[in-house]
């Protein structure tokens, strides 16, 4: 079918391994995702935490764009509080150049950490990314050579110079950034893996208010699910054991590697905590491919989504590879 399937990779760490590992794996992963079809291959952006490790995707999109030879690679996202707008662009037309016709820039602005990261982060200047929509049209402007006459930087030159510059597409899991990319004519890619209510209105208004640009004439919006498939419901449903608790970790505030699946099905619960266990499946899909299938395609209709993007975490990088595997084929990618 006529469908874009993207992947988005946190480059998990799993209990027992490395973070070195996860980087290793990540590459395999993407060019296992090259090779079955799937359209484009974003890293994140996350700092100082034991469950993941990659705080700096553009880095690690150069290793993954050389290793793969037709995928879309980005990134989900640089988190652009933390730079300057001219060195984002300057990374970015670099990348351009090396990779012709293959780069993404997707853009966040959460901090993607705890706060005192955060504030390490930026000379403790951090702050809610109050100058978030400035930094974006400056970026966009030193991408394109095209800042306003009157810009205080307009004589600065974002090199290497080049016939054609990278999509920028704006993250969020609220509001605000699908209003900032209907605004400014850009792209924008919704995180249900992190707020599972309302983004299909967000989707939806952010399409009804786009005004078109200079870089599109038309918006383009991705949706971000998390997704656990295989062989059997069943086995999906024990697979998601890991990220289960790996959740409930993340909300009594435990910086702790991916559990592997040993660790999950060891674990003892609460009530309260099985509770809350079930409260965050409303992120999550999970099942058989043909369930998967049909539960993604359901979420594109309702969020009126141009691509597919799917986040999958488990307790052991084999069952992660095999869900996207089952996933290209039940889709027929090529």
């Amino acid at each position: 079918m006529n469908l874009h399937l993207c992947i988005l990779d946190q480059s998990p760490v799993i209990s027992g391994h490395t973070p070195a590992n996860a980087v290793t794996e990540t590459v395999k992963l993407a060019q296992a995702a090259d090779a079955l079809g799937f359209h484009r291959y974003w890293l994140a952006e996350h700092h100082a935490l034991a469950a993941l490790a990659d705080p700096c995707p553009e880095i690690l999109l150069t290793r993954v764009a050389g290793a793969t030879a037709r995928i879309r690679v980005g990134t989900g996202g640089v988190l652009l509080p933390y730079y300057s707008a001219l060195k984002v662009a300057e990374v970015f037309r670099m990348l351009e150049a090396l990779f012709p016709g293959r780069i993404d820039l997707g853009l966040g602005r959460a901090p993607g950490g705890d706060r005192l990261t955060a504030q390490a982060l930026s000379n403790g200047q951090y702050s809610a990314a109050d100058r978030f929509a400035e930094q974006v049209q400056d970026l966009v402007g030193f991408l394109d050579d095209a800042l306003p006459a009157d810009h205080p930087l307009g004589r600065v030159k974002a090199m290497p110079a080049g016939p054609t510059a990278p999509p920028v597409w704006l993250l969020g899991s609220s509001d605000y950034s699908g209003a900032l990319a209907a605004a400014l004519g850009l792209r924008f890619a919704f995180a249900h893996f992190i707020n599972p209510q309302g983004g299909d209105l967000v989707t939806r208004d952010y399409r009804a208010r786009f005004r078109a640009s200079a870089r599109e004439s038309a918006p383009h919006a991705v949706v971000c699910a998390f997704v656990i498939c295989a062989e059997t419901a069943a086995e999906a449903e024990r697979l998601a054991a890991s990220v289960d608790l790996r959740r409930l970790h993340m909300a009594q505030g435990l910086n702790t590697p991916i559990p592997t699946l040993a660790e999950a099905e060891a674990q003892q619960y609460s009530e309260r905590e099985l509770a809350y266990i079930r409260a965050q499946r409303a992120r999550a899909v999970i099942g058989d491919p043909r369930q998967v299938r049909e539960q993604l395609l359901q979420l594109r209709e309702q969020f009126e989504a141009d691509e597919l993007m799917i986040l999958t975490i488990t307790g052991d990088y084999a069952s992660r590879l095999h869900s996207y595997e089952l996933l290209a084929q039940e889709f027929g990618l090529q």
